[in-house]
């Protein structure tokens, strides 16, 4: 037997070592079963049976090299609300506000535009808005998002809905929060009246000072202009509070 010490046995590792602990594992499209890949369960269960978030990412095709498809679709969906996508007609508005490449939000637009179209053209019906209520529940899916997201609903003077648009995304300042950037869309759409909601993420329904300083500024700026801010609306998941606390 030999008297010479035995060697120790040694291997190489070949985990992989994230940097950071803390962040979990991104599963892909190519990593689901592939009767849960969306192009594949479109075609095997119909349109119908998709999440929209699904549909999105179909729509979108790839995604980039920080961002998988499906998890940006799902991201688009939350921070932007998905009734406030379908009436976004900027490109470069989507693309700085929700940091996607451009070619990606004019596909969105596009496809929602195609849609908007033939709804349209097939006897569809705008919203009526005549209280608070009604302005509530069609804000209502705002109470979910994380980032707060002013919106504007114009209405033609039989309060009828002619346009909705995001207005800005970020806290609610007198600076960030311009009278034209509200009131443009109301000429463009022959609007005579808007009423405007922001979300608290906070789900406080406490207005701020700067609530009411911006509801102040703009109601001042749409008499001058003839066209009236009839309610500012506080939306969180818990519900609502107008800020004029008027009826409409």
């Amino acid at each position: 037997m030999s008297t010479m010490q035995a060697k120790a046995y040694q291997f190489t590792d070949h985990d992989i070592v994230l940097s950071d602990y803390d962040t979990p594992y991104v599963l892909r499209v190519r990593d689901l079963p592939i009767e849960q890949k969306p192009r594949e369960k479109l075609a095997l269960l119909g349109p119908s049976s998709l999440r929209v978030a699904e549909l999105v990412a179909i729509l979108l095709g790839v995604g980039t090299k920080k961002e998988e498809v499906l998890v940006m679709a799902e991201r688009i969906l939350k921070e932007y609300g998905e009734k406030a996508i379908i009436h976004e007609t900027d490109p470069r508005k989507l693309s700085t506000t929700l940091d996607i490449p451009f070619a990606k939000a004019c596909q969105i637009i596009a496809s929602f535009e195609l849609g908007r179209r033939y709804f349209t053209s097939h006897a569809g019906r705008a919203a009526y808005i005549r209280n608070a209520q009604a302005a509530y529940q069609y804000f209502k899916n705002m109470g979910s998002l994380q980032k707060e997201q002013l919106r504007g609903l114009y209405l033609n003077s039989r309060y009828q809905v002619v346009h909705d648009e995001v207005i800005s995304v970020g806290s609610l300042t007198a600076n960030i929060v311009h009278p034209r950037e509200v009131f443009r869309p109301a000429i463009e759409h022959g609007a005579v009246a808007i009423i405007l909601a922001h979300n608290h993420p906070s789900n406080s329904l406490k207005p701020s000072q700067a609530d009411q300083d911006v509801t102040e500024q703009l109601v001042a700026a749409g008499q001058l202009l003839g066209i009236e801010l009839l309610d500012h609306l506080i939306i969180t998941s818990r519900g609502f509070k107008n800020i004029r606390g008027e009826v409409l």
